[in-house]
């Protein structure tokens, strides 16, 4: 087994709002209301067999117990007692997705602006409210954000918290960190990274604190740095990426970095990141390091088997992607998972959902699920647990969800098909009965009516 890192501790004011939001459910007018699931079979997302549910009970936001019918709990006798009845059922920790672009800048946006998304922060804001209630609905009940324009993904997951509307928890960071020729840097040297992009052009170690601290004051929970697009050469050097991370983890902010690449990987994991996106292109050499460093790694498959099945079916003029290279990369993830595996790497899920229009939100997260168990080696019940238990930490809630378990956070979802049985059953929010996430049920209603604002939480 492979030696573990230290990793940075959460920032106290995080532990702080956790517990102020635990305070504003107990104040709420349903706070006195108890949610019980009975029956259903149970996969609780920490690795032990699927098995007969007969009651989980939830106060609150979190769970008070699973198992037997506690003595006190009477659901024929209290008007304060709502009965979920799964039989027939499966019930599981909400999904986890780490790698879900909210405010992408680049996707086109039919009468808006003139570039090549979103121009304006306030229409990148609506945009972005409204597709996280699309994700939250197909069962995904936290994700995180590796990059967006603006400020746009902070805004919309302090609207979460605070009760003005709904959508899954959501750890974000700001503009991903590049430097000339890393991937984002698509524009002309006297353009630079215009706001609307979510690349911020920093050419010195110096320029990269800054941005660190820059992001830092406005929220962020954790950094994203990107080098090249496809990794053939690394663009960002070892004393810049160790530079990041330093000022990051003195903040108690973490690090995540776009590396397809051998160099960057390997400068990465020497520099102490806290995931590394990718890294299909590594050297064995390169992920024993990462293994010896204990750092996890997101591959993030489902963007290129998106990519090479349209590319089939509209071909790849349409597409305007290189499906060659597509398919390339798409090998050596699956290689890679194989390989990290035996190496007791820890690989976390995520889709890429909302980089193109291709990528639409609430369809694919769980495609990264298919894509671990045909291509990666997986079981249906490992890759339940890398989306759920495992993807924990790249929201910065290990402990916390991820898990069915008495003093867990309530986020849960009910199927109507097995998932152990076929785990495509848990794409698209087409076989959900019920989503619950953070004790309240989720309506789960036409999409015409998912932009709903709420009444702020006093």
């Amino acid at each position: 087994m492979c030696g573990r890192r230290p990793l940075p501790l959460r920032a106290k004011h995080e532990k702080q709002e956790l517990e102020r939001e635990d305070i504003m459910s107990a104040a709420s007018p349903n706070a006195k209301k108890t949610l019980l699931i009975r029956n259903g079979t149970l996969i609780d997302g920490s690795g032990s067999p699927a098995a007969r549910n007969d009651a989980i009970v939830i106060e609150g936001n979190r769970i008070k117990s699973i198992g037997a019918l506690p003595p006190d709990v009477h659901p024929d006798e209290h008007k304060n007692v709502e009965v979920i009845d799964a039989a027939g059922q499966w019930i599981m920790p909400g999904l986890i997705d780490a790698h879900c672009h909210v405010s992408y800048g680049y996707p086109s946006v039919k009468g808006e602006g003139k570039g090549k998304g979103p121009t304006r922060p306030e229409f990148s804001t609506l945009r972005s409210a409204r597709s996280v209630q699309k994700v939250l609905r197909a069962g995904v009940t936290s994700i995180s954000v590796p990059g967006g324009t603006w400020f746009t993904d902070v805004g919309v997951r302090d609207a979460i918290k605070l009760g003005l509307m709904e959508g899954p928890r959501m750890f974000v960071a700001g503009r991903m960190i590049v430097t000339y020729g890393c991937i984002e840097d698509d524009e002309p040297s006297w353009e630079g990274t215009p706001e609307h992009s979510i690349g911020k052009l920093c050419n010195s170690a110096d320029e990269m604190v800054t941005e660190v601290r820059r992001q830092s004051k406005h929220g962020v929970n954790f950094i994203k740095m990107a080098d090249s697009r496809s990794g053939e050469s690394q663009m960002l050097a070892g004393d810049e990426i160790a530079a990041v991370v330093g000022e990051a983890h003195r903040r108690n902010l973490r690090v995540a970095i776009h590396s397809r690449g051998a160099g960057s990987t390997r400068a990465a994991a020497e520099a102490g990141v806290d995931w590394i996106i990718h890294a299909d292109l590594a050297t064995d050499r390169d992920l024993e390091a990462v293994a010896k460093a204990g750092i996890p790694i997101l591959p993030t498959a489902t963007f290129l088997a998106v990519v090479i099945e349209l590319g089939g079916k509209v071909g790849a003029e349409k597409v305007q992607l290189d499906i060659n290279r597509m398919k390339r990369h798409y090998d050596l993830l699956g290689q890679l998972m194989h390989k990290a595996r035996k190496l007791g790497i820890k690989l976390l899920v995520g889709t890429d959902t909302g980089n193109n229009s291709f990528t639409p939100y609430g369809e694919l997260h769980a495609k990264e699920l298919e894509i671990f168990v045909n291509h990666g080696g997986f079981t249906p019940m490992e890759a339940i647990i890398a989306a759920t238990k495992h993807n924990a930490y790249a929201v910065g809630l290990e402990g916390e969800v991820g898990e069915i378990a008495p003093g867990r956070l309530a986020d849960i979802i009910i199927l109507k098909k097995d998932p152990i049985a076929d785990i495509t059953v848990l794409q698209g929010g087409r076989h959900l009965s019920r989503v619950i996430k953070d004790g309240k049920i989720i309506d789960l209603g036409a999409p015409e009516d998912l932009l709903t604002f709420q009444q702020a939480a006093e």
